[in-house]
């Protein structure tokens, strides 16, 4: 194989990735179903969230489980099968606090939601971020969510929900020309079948959508 050839099927491989990914990103933003509503704004009061193991509502900190310190004895090896497992368990929580946010959002309850996202581990998450941002700018400070949106896309450009939003935020300031361009940006990179391309498509006609 010439350099050349070994070159162009290195450079189409490459796009083809790229668009995998892209494509992947959109279906994962694809958010369609409203969150069903559970204990969480049934039952729990004050910003609390129901915990389905302890079958009680617990305060959005309380989520984490105390830390505790390394075992005298555990080797290296042991630490870092630790380390893992509790990235797990981070993630695991953060998705639990992320999935009570979006509850509490859907119920208008945007400082519940907020208290929540705020309690997740991984505050650089481009979803928290986002949804930072979204409960933020509903709380009447645009501004401020904008900047969420901002940092959620300098962690994932392709995080195309983000860029509906965002989209949206800017119809409110008036900036229809720029939500245009994140019409675009969504379509671009792979994500004109999804929800977010539809909502701020519909926004910019006119209709409003439920976030």
């Amino acid at each position: 194989m010439t350099m050349l050839r070994h070159t162009m099927l290195l450079s189409f491989c490459a796009a083809v990735a790229l668009t995998a990914l892209s494509a992947a990103r959109a279906a994962d933003s694809d958010t369609t179903t409203p969150p069903v509503a559970t204990e969480t704004t049934t039952t729990c009061t004050d910003g609390k969230i129901w915990n389905a193991e302890k079958k009680e509502c617990v305060a959005p900190e309380d989520m984490k489980p105390a830390e505790t310190t390394p075992a005298e004895g555990t080797t290296p090896a042991d630490d870092k099968a630790k380390t893992e497992e509790q990235k797990k368990t981070e993630r695991e929580i953060d998705d639990k606090l992320y999935a009570a946010a979006r509850e509490f959002a859907y119920a208008g309850q945007h400082e519940n939601a907020l208290r929540a996202l705020r309690a997740a581990y991984n505050q650089e998450d481009p979803r928290i971020l986002n949804y930072m941002g979204y409960n933020t700018r509903k709380l009447g400070n645009i501004e401020l969510g904008m900047s969420y949106y901002k940092r959620a896309l300098q962690k994932d450009e392709n995080y195309i929900l983000a860029r509906s939003y965002m989209g949206q935020a800017l119809i409110e300031q008036g900036d229809i020309e720029g939500a245009r361009v994140q019409l675009v940006e969504i379509r671009d990179r792979g994500g004109e079948n999804t929800w977010a391309y539809r909502a701020l498509l519909q926004s910019l006609g006119g209709e409003r959508t439920t976030y």
